[in-house]
């Protein structure tokens, strides 16, 4: 495809491996059924148009070699959305504040990557309005990261570095809240590099345990 987006896509899938297969994957297969995912969307054609055997003629391939690598268009196109985003951190582990500061640079990260690509920042927004591959875009992307960040506050309580009275899952929302209104809800607004340490440190501020 000759963009930056489509290499480091491309890269970021044949380094991925795909558990419970009987069979290890091509990667020139892989990116061919990849980059014809790209060609389609770049020619504008919207996702819920995108069938596999539109899809198999575009990547020249035959309808079953996409099957034996995907159940269907929805876990095939979440697996390529989740290729192209920056892929998620390993967490320090040192200290809660450190951990959450590295979960909110990685969103920092996935913002500029879809305000830069007209492309992914189109196919975001066609997912919102498909409920089924939504539903498993949360399910396999969003909701293992709203996971990591609750057990990151729940070592903070037990820990001894947050107050143990507040409620876990509202509190991650608070922490990721700033983060996600910048990058989505007004686009127009910058993104600095620092931005995480920012947002963390302002909320602990008032989330500290009150020491005797």
């Amino acid at each position: 495809m000759g963009t930056e987006f489509d290499v480091s896509l491309a890269d970021s899938r044949d380094r991925q491996v795909c558990p419970g297969r009987g069979r290890p994957r091509s990667e020139a297969v892989e990116r061919a059924i990849v980059e014809g995912v790209m060609k389609l969307l770049e020619d504008g054609v919207p996702l819920a148009d995108i069938s596999i055997e539109r899809l198999a003629r575009t990547a020249g391939v035959g309808k079953a070699t996409i099957y034996r690598r995907w159940s269907g268009k929805e876990e095939l196109f979440v697996d390529v959305l989740r290729g192209a985003e920056p892929a998620d951190p390993e967490l320090p582990g040192l200290s809660m504040r450190d951990d959450l500061v590295v979960l909110l640079e990685s969103l920092r990260r996935r913002g500029l990557v879809s305000r830069s690509s007209a492309i992914l920042h189109n196919v975001y927004a066609q997912m919102k309005s498909s409920p089924k591959l939504w539903a498993a875009y949360d399910a396999t992307v969003i909701a293992p990261r709203r996971q990591l960040g609750y057990e990151v506050l729940r070592r903070g309580q037990q820990n001894g570095e947050l107050r143990d009275d507040v409620d876990i899952e509202l509190l991650n929302d608070i922490f990721v809240g700033p983060m996600l209104v910048r990058s989505v809800m007004r686009p127009d607004t910058d993104l600095p590099e620092g931005l995480a340490e920012q947002i963390v440190d302002t909320l602990l501020e008032g989330l500290r345990p009150v020491r005797p």
